[in-house]
C-alpha cells in the first residue's frame, strides 16, 4: 500500500528534480532561443523509458521524449557517466532543431533511471538558416543525428561533438548549448541519487510504480466521466509550403467507460511540403489534450496515458514515413491536432472545452552575418496570440499557447544579440472572436533588418481562422507582411525571401475564438 502524505511528497520530489533540470539549463545555455525563450524541457524516466516525472515545460517535447528515450535504450548499451544525444524524428523526436540529451542514473551499479532534456538549438544547419525550411526532404532540414554518445564514463566524445560544430551555421552556441544540457542531466542524476540515499531505493521505485497506479486512476476517473459514444471532428491545414492545400486532419474519439481510442484514419495522406507530424507529435498532442481534462494537481506520467490508445495511418500527414520533410509538423501541424481533438470533445462535454487559440506558433528564422562579429547568426521565435474563451471566461492574450509554453524573447535580448531592431510589439486589438465570452488577442511584432539576411517563416490560419464555440464568433486570421525597399508585400502563411539592410518584416499573429452566442 501506498501512504498518501508519501505519495505526494514523492510526486513533488520527482517533478522538482525535473524543474531544477530545467533551471540549470536555462541558466548556463548560451543560445537566446533558451536562456530567454526557455525552449527546453526535462524528465525524468524509469529504467525501460516511461516516464516517471516532467516539469512544466512544452507539450509537444514532454509527450515525445519517452520514445526518444525508448531508442537509445534499444540502440546503445550505457555504461555510468554516459550520455546520448539524438534528434531524428523518425526515432521519437519531433523536429531536427529538437536535440535530446540522454543519461542513465546507476544506483549500487545497477541502471535505475533516466534522466533528460530536449532543446530547441537555432541552427543544426540545412538548406536556411535556421533549420525551419520550406522543404520538401528531411535531408533539406538540417543534421540528422541517430542515438550516439556524447559523453563516454564522465568525458566529452569530442569527435561527436566537432561532427556536430562542423555542421552548423553557429558552431560555439551549439556547444554551449550542449554543455548546458549535459550540467543540467548531471544535476538530474545528483538528486535522484539524493533520493535514494534519503529514504532507501525500494522505497523511491515503490513509489514510482505507485504514482503511475495514481495518475492511471485519476485518468480513467476523468474518461469515465466523459458520456460513452463517438465524436468526430475534422479541420485542415492551410497549405504545406509546396503549393499542396487544405491538409485535412480528422479525429475520431470513442469513449468505452474508463477508455478512450482516438483514430486518425481518415486524416489525409503526408505531403511533399514539412508540415508532416511524426507519430510522436501526434501522441504528445492527444496526450496534452486529455491531461488538460483533469483539474486534480496529478503527476504527468506514464500512468497517465495509460488508458488512451491512438490509431494513426502510416504515411498519413499524422504518422509520415522517411524521409518525408517535419520540420513545420512539429510546430504547426501539432496546434491543429489539439485542435480537432478538442473540437472533437467538445461534443462530449461542450461546457468544459474552450474555443481555438490561435492554433500556429507563427515560426520565423532570420538568418546571416552579424556586422559586429563578422560571424553568421540565426534567430528563432515563436510568437503568441489569443487563447480561446471558454464558459466563464475570456480568452487571454498575447500568450503561447497549447503545444507551446515557451516565452517570449525580450526586446532588449533580442536587439543586444542581433543585429535587429523591433520597430512594434503590441497586441493586436479587437482580433479574439467576439462573445459573451471574448477571445484573446493577438500579437503584432515588426522587426528591421540592421544588415542582409534570409527570412523563413512557417505560420497557420491565415486564411481558416480559429473557432469558436457555443455560437461565438471566429476571431481574425494572422498576417504577414514584408516590407522590401519600401514596398509594402503581404506575404503567405509560409515563404522563404533573401531581405536587405533596413528592411522590415511584420506578423500579425490570429486570436482565440469567441465562446457563447450574443443576443441583441
Amino acid at each position: 500500500m501506498a501512504d498518501p502524505i508519501m505519495l505526494e511528497v514523492f510526486k513533488n520530489r520527482f517533478s522538482a528534480v525535473a524543474e531544477e533540470m530545467g533551471i540549470v539549463l536555462q541558466k548556463t545555455a548560451y543560445s537566446p532561443n533558451i536562456k530567454e525563450r526557455r525552449d527546453f524541457s526535462c524528465a525524468v524516466f524509469d529504467s525501460e523509458g516511461k516516464l516517471v516525472a516532467q516539469a512544466s515545460h512544452i507539450p509537444v517535447h514532454l509527450g515525445s521524449m519517452p520514445m526518444s528515450v525508448r531508442s537509445a535504450i534499444d540502440h546503445l548499451d550505457f555504461e555510468e557517466g554516459d550520455m546520448a544525444v539524438l534528434n531524428d524524428p523518425y526515432r521519437g523526436g519531433t523536429h531536427l532543431p529538437d536535440i535530446t540529451v540522454i543519461a542513465p542514473v546507476f544506483i549500487d551499479g545497477k541502471l535505475t533511471f533516466f534522466v533528460s532534456n530536449r532543446a530547441h538549438h537555432s541552427d543544426v544547419g540545412g538548406s536556411t538558416a535556421g533549420s525551419m525550411p520550406l522543404s520538401r526532404s528531411i535531408f533539406e532540414e538540417g543534421l540528422i543525428i541517430p542515438p550516439v554518445k556524447i559523453m563516454k564514463k564522465g568525458k566529452p566524445v569530442e569527435e561527436v561533438i566537432q561532427f556536430i560544430k562542423s555542421n552548423v551555421r553557429t558552431p560555439d552556441e551549439r556547444e554551449g548549448d550542449f554543455m548546458a544540457q549535459i550540467s543540467a542531466n548531471k544535476t538530474g542524476i545528483k538528486r535522484l541519487k539524493e533520493l535514494v540515499e534519503k529514504y532507501s531505493l525500494q522505497t523511491v521505485l515503490h513509489y514510482t510504480q505507485a504514482l503511475n497506479d495514481y495518475a492511471e486512476k485519476i485518468m480513467r476517473n476523468r474518461i469515465s466521466q466523459i458520456p460513452e459514444g463517438s465524436y468526430t471532428f475534422t479541420d485542415y491545414m492551410e497549405d504545406d509550403g509546396a503549393g499542396n492545400r487544405d491538409i485535412k486532419i480528422s479525429v475520431k474519439i470513442t469513449v468505452n467507460g474508463s477508455d478512450a481510442v482516438v483514430d486518425f484514419s481518415e486524416s489525409g495522406d503526408q505531403t511533399e511540403g514539412s508540415i508532416n507530424a511524426v507519430r510522436s507529435i501526434t501522441v504528445s498532442a492527444v496526450y496534452y489534450a486529455f491531461r488538460s481534462l483533469i483539474r486534480e494537481d496529478v503527476p504527468t506520467n506514464d500512468g497517465c496515458f495509460r488508458p488512451i490508445r491512438i490509431i494513426t495511418r502510416k504515411g498519413s500527414v499524422v504518422d509520415c514515413v522517411h524521409p518525408y520533410p517535419v520540420a513545420g509538423g512539429n510546430v504547426e501541424t501539432s496546434q491543429r491536432i489539439v485542435d480537432v481533438v478538442l473540437g472533437a470533445l467538445s461534443k462530449a462535454v461542450p461546457d468544459e472545452i474552450p474555443s481555438a487559440s490561435q492554433g500556429t506558433m507563427n515560426n520565423i528564422t532570420i538568418g546571416g552575418i552579424n556586422p559586429k562579429t563578422g560571424k553568421p547568426f540565426t534567430y528563432y521565435e515563436t510568437i503568441g496570440g489569443g487563447m480561446g474563451a471558454f464558459l466563464g471566461g475570456d480568452g487571454e492574450s498575447g500568450i503561447q499557447s497549447h503545444m507551446t509554453n515557451t516565452l517570449n524573447t525580450p526586446v532588449e535580448a533580442l536587439e543586444f544579440e542581433y543585429p535587429l531592431m523591433v520597430e512594434q510589439y503590441r497586441l493586436r486589438k479587437n482580433s479574439g472572436g467576439d462573445g459573451v465570452y471574448r477571445g484573446g488577442d493577438g500579437i503584432t511584432r515588426q522587426i528591421k533588418l540592421l544588415t542582409d539576411c534570409e527570412i523563413t517563416v512557417i505560420s497557420e490560419r491565415r486564411e481558416r481562422p480559429p473557432y469558436g464555440l457555443a455560437g461565438g464568433k471566429p476571431a481574425s486570421v494572422g498576417e504577414n507582411i514584408v516590407i522590401q525597399d519600401g514596398k509594402v508585400i503581404k506575404e503567405k502563411g509560409k515563404f522563404s525571401r533573401r531581405l536587405k539592410k533596413g528592411d522590415s518584416i511584420i506578423i500579425h499573429t490570429p486570436g482565440g475564438g469567441g465562446y457563447g452566442r450574443k443576443r441583441d
